[in-house]
């Protein structure tokens, strides 16, 4: 814990920041890697799928957030841009992170009741769950983030 907090520090008093499609490629790398772990860990343990079809599960997950990131992430700095007010204030993270989860639980939740051979209210459940789970993950992974590299140019 207390190499975490040192690297955070250091990253903050080094004034680290990125921009453009290294931001992009950081930021989503190192969420999915995370994601994809709790993804795993959330579909083996609220269904009776073995680890292998959860983790396979997580691994489309992963590949489709990916994708759907860099989309979203895109549109929503554009959308930013365009706005008066500058800065990431809490209303402009949540609405952030619930445009992605919905956008997510769209695509994700067909998925998961085909692959765990689950009820489609079952797989709604699931992925609410996860995307619950998701919500605040994705708010306090992008706080964190901008705190250690600094706001995105469309924020400033």
């Amino acid at each position: 814990m207390t190499v975490g907090l040192q690297s955070l520090n250091i990253a903050i008093a080094f004034n680290m920041t990125l921009q453009g499609t290294k931001r992009k490629v950081t930021y989503v790398a190192t969420y999915e890697i995370l994601a994809f772990l709790f993804g795993t860990l959330g579909f083996f343990g609220f269904s009776d799928s073995s680890l292998e079809r959860a983790s396979a599960l997580a691994v489309f997950g992963s590949l489709f957030a990916v994708s759907w990131n860099f989309a979203y992430n895109a549109l929503f700095e554009r959308w930013e841009s365009k706005l008066i007010t500058r800065g990431r204030g809490f209303w402009r993270r949540v609405l952030h992170a619930v445009g992605f989860e919905i956008g997510f639980l769209l695509v994700l939740m067909p998925a998961a009741a085909w692959w765990l051979e689950i009820s489609y209210l079952h797989s709604f459940a699931l992925n609410l769950g996860l995307n619950a789970f998701f919500l605040f993950y994705t708010f306090a992974f992008t706080w964190c983030f901008d705190r250690v590299f600094g706001l995105p140019a469309s924020a400033k």
